[in-house]
């Protein structure tokens, strides 16, 4: 028995990891992209909501794609929209990938870790003032965190609270007025959130340069917002609003509260002035330093030229300004592109094929593991192409660039269609034959559920289990997965022998596995 306890005691010992074990691995990162780029990571990881913080092609946002167990909020959105169209035009009612794989980090019932989150981004302010991605982070995580507690304070009430607190540390923080009259639109707060607009412009007289040149963000969400209002509402107050918004900015006047449509020559000399202001922004393209202010003022100009002269007019705007290329790879150029697909999107029905199409599938080749890009051009085939078009043209972007984005956008377009089994299996293994998908643990995880679950064949569920556990073996979802989905199929001395495997690779579950075995002793 001593030596059983000592062994004991060693095998705890060499668990401890001491400094000298890791110093090597240890590293300081030295620029402020990088410490900004762990901090929206932590968020991200943690379940919060941010918005996107690096290009789809960067090598951190790969990373993320690759290490998901569970499919991410900004690709479900999208998944999500594409099955409702799939199974309209099929009149079908599969389960979707998502409902079978469930949501990823479903905090309603986890107050704490909302709490601690929303804390460590208060934190995260003091080293990243006045940015305005954390800032809608943490008013939103506010929300969240109200949401689940019992108190009387409303999500609105509460963020409404932050964002005051925060803008009396920094009422020059222009951008956090636009989040918050933002959020208090979302509300329904209306002529709330047009104060806040309001006050926010007039104040921009006499601000520092580096304010200065954020100011047509502002003027960008406060048109966006208008124009939101105007089409659920049918409102034309609030057309002639975003128009009278979008025209300061683009005649270079000081901002005034709306006082009524605008004349005519208003209307000509500010699309002079976005003109002459795009045109100032040519150098910043040859560079490829496109700034984030710079794809807002391209954007007012488009929606100005939308509102004023016709959606083709604010389509040409951007394709005039910005010939997206293979080198346009930033997060700005990105923006940029995803707005321009929103246009597309929103006026297909007026646009032909030959239009619309040459201009998605040049977004897809540009950025292949946007979700954005395969949403938009399922959609348009969905409408328009014929089956077999669209599946060679998925088949050929997945052989230029394998990701596990392609992958679920072309199932969720066989998912349900009838007679679809060879091709979703085909999609599969090809998927696999790619050495870096072999490790993604959300592509297991959906061949199990599709095997299991949806062509319900329980000896190929099987295989693709031991298949999975054998390449991505650190997945606890995953050996979970197998237990759950395959319970009827294995033996005792399978579920036995598989949890001595977890437990010798330190991944430890709880159970129905112990009762059984506890029963079968008794008895025994």
């Amino acid at each position: 028995s001593n030596d059983a306890s000592s062994g004991e005691v060693n095998d705890q010992l060499s668990r401890v990891i001491l400094f000298e074990d890791v110093t090597e691995f240890l590293f300081s990162l030295s620029s402020e992209e990088a410490r900004f780029s762990l901090i929206c990571q932590f968020i991200d990881f943690y379940g919060g909501k941010i918005s996107r913080w690096t290009s789809s092609n960067s090598s951190s946002w790969l990373d993320r794609i690759m290490s998901l167990e569970m499919i991410s909020n900004d690709i479900s959105e999208d998944l999500i929209a594409i099955s409702d169209l799939a199974n309209k035009t099929q009149n079908s009612s599969h389960c979707s990938l998502e409902s079978l794989l469930g949501s990823m980090h479903d905090l309603s019932q986890r107050p704490g870790l909302v709490k601690f989150l929303k804390n460590a981004i208060l934190l995260s302010l003091d080293i990243f003032p006045r940015n305005h991605i954390l800032e809608e982070a943490v008013l939103v995580t506010t929300q969240m965190y109200t949401a689940q507690e019992n108190t009387l304070s409303t999500p609105a009430n509460a963020s409404r609270a932050l964002a005051k607190n925060l803008l009396k540390k920094d009422r020059q923080d222009l951008l956090l007025c636009g989040i918050y009259g933002r959020i208090e639109a979302r509300h329904g707060n209306i002529d709330q959130a047009r104060k806040i607009f309001d006050m926010a412009l007039l104040s921009t007289e006499g601000a520092t340069q580096d304010l200065v040149r954020k100011v047509p963000i502002l003027y960008f969400w406060y048109a966006e917002m208008e124009i939101s209002i105007s089409t659920s509402r049918n409102n034309s107050d609030s057309a002639h609003r975003a128009i009278y918004i979008l025209s300061c900015l683009g005649s270079n006047i000081k901002y005034s509260s709306f006082g009524g449509p605008i004349s005519r020559p208003l209307v000509l000399r500010a699309r002079q002035g976005f003109k002459e202001q795009i045109r100032s922004l040519r150098s910043a393209f040859a560079s490829g330093c496109l700034k984030e202010e710079s794809v807002a003022l391209i954007c007012c100009a488009s929606l100005f030229e939308s509102m004023t002269s016709g959606y083709s007019s604010g389509l040409e705007v951007i394709e005039e300004a910005c010939p997206f290329s293979a080198e346009s790879h930033t997060l700005e150029f990105e923006e940029l592109w995803m707005y321009y697909i929103k246009l597309l999107q929103k006026n297909l029905n007026q646009l032909s094929l030959s239009r619309v199409w040459p201009s998605i599938l040049k977004g897809v080749q540009t950025y292949p593991y946007n979700p954005k890009s395969y949403a938009s051009m399922l959609t348009l085939s969905c409408l328009y192409s014929v089956p077999n078009n669209l599946r060679l043209t998925l088949d050929k972007c997945s052989q230029r660039d394998p990701s596990i984005v392609a992958l679920l956008f072309a199932l969720s377009f066989e998912w349900s269609k009838a007679g679809s089994y060879n091709r979703i299996h085909s999609l599969f293994e090809r998927a696999l034959a790619d050495d870096k998908l072999q490790k993604s643990v959300l592509l297991w995880r959906c061949y199990l559920a599709y095997e299991a679950e949806i062509a319900c064949n329980t000896s190929a569920a099987r295989r693709v289990f031991f298949r999975a556990i054998h390449a991505c073996p650190w997945s606890k979802r995953l050996w979970l997965d197998g237990f759950q989905k395959l319970s009827s199929v294995l033996t005792m001395k399978e579920l036995s022998d598989l949890q001595e495997v977890m437990h010798g690779k330190e991944l430890f579950i709880r159970t129905d596995i112990y009762e059984i075995l506890l029963q079968d002793e008794d008895d025994i």
